[in-house]
């Protein structure tokens, strides 16, 4: 099989693999035309080219899609897996009162810019003056319930399957778990229930390559996000390569079962 990678990094080590720059996108056609598989392409070139030239992409275009920001994530959940879903209001700013916001909410509450990740764009808001800069600054706006927690999963689902998982723990003092806002790594005692839930969700939406951020309270479960371009560090540490469990999902048949260094949900 004949793959192009639009991110090279991400493909490291899987064989047969062409690099284009997506800029050149338009000059190199009759190349992507002749490729069996098109890997990671940007966000503006899915459509084209699964729509347009019919090519199998890995993400799939439902990872792209649904994943795209964390409105379209939010909303499919809350259709598929409800009781799996903050409490979480999506509102037009131009449309939205701080009064009923301040009494379905109260403070603390949690807001997010719709489209950003590591942790930036994710806000405490713990009074009205925090609350009114974040509604100035963002056309849409993301409001969610704060759960009582100081650690969350991160859970990376590639092809058909989990393939590690680990606790994001914050800095005492912190509200952000995530990794580059300075959170420590622990990978000791992973609810299988929640791998499950990953697995059920990822296969219900067909995304086979996303990191899920699920936050557990209590015997809850709830998915905060998913991050289609999710970091690779924590998975690294655990000694996994997902570079070479993306090649057996794109090349194996349809009987292979391939290695899994995690035990399966189903």
């Amino acid at each position: 099989m004949e793959f192009i990678t639009f991110n090279p990094f991400r493909t490291l080590g899987i064989p047969n693999v062409s690099y284009i720059k997506p800029e050149n996108m338009f000059r190199e056609i009759e190349r992507i035309k002749k490729a069996d598989y098109i890997l990671f392409p940007e966000y503006w070139q899915v459509n084209a080219l699964v729509y347009g030239l019919n090519k199998k992409i890995f993400p799939s275009i439902n990872t792209y899609h649904l994943g795209h920001n964390k409105i379209e994530t939010t909303r499919v959940l809350q259709c598929t897996f409800p009781e799996n879903v903050p409490y979480t209001r999506i509102l037009n700013r131009d449309l939205a009162d701080i009064e009923p916001i301040e009494e379905e909410f109260g403070y603390p509450l949690v807001a997010k810019e719709i489209k950003n990740s590591m942790g930036r764009g994710v806000y405490l808001i713990e009074n009205r003056q925090e609350l009114l800069t974040y509604i100035n600054n963002n056309e849409s706006l993301y409001i969610q319930e704060r759960l009582p927690i100081d650690r969350d999963l991160r859970i990376v689902f590639v092809g058909d399957h989990v393939i590690g998982a680990y606790w994001r723990i914050a800095r005492e003092g912190s509200f952000h778990n995530n990794i580059a806002k300075g959170a420590s790594y622990d990978y000791n005692n992973i609810p299988y229930e929640a791998i499950k839930l990953v697995e059920d969700v990822a296969r219900t939406l067909k995304v086979n390559h996303a990191g899920f951020d699920v936050a557990v309270v209590k015997d809850k479960l709830y998915i905060l996000e998913y991050n289609v371009m999710f970091g690779n560090e924590g998975l690294r540490k655990l000694g996994i390569n997902v570079e070479k469990y993306i090649y057996e999902y794109i090349t194996r048949e349809d009987d292979y079962t391939p290695e899994n260094p995690w035990p399966r949900a189903s």
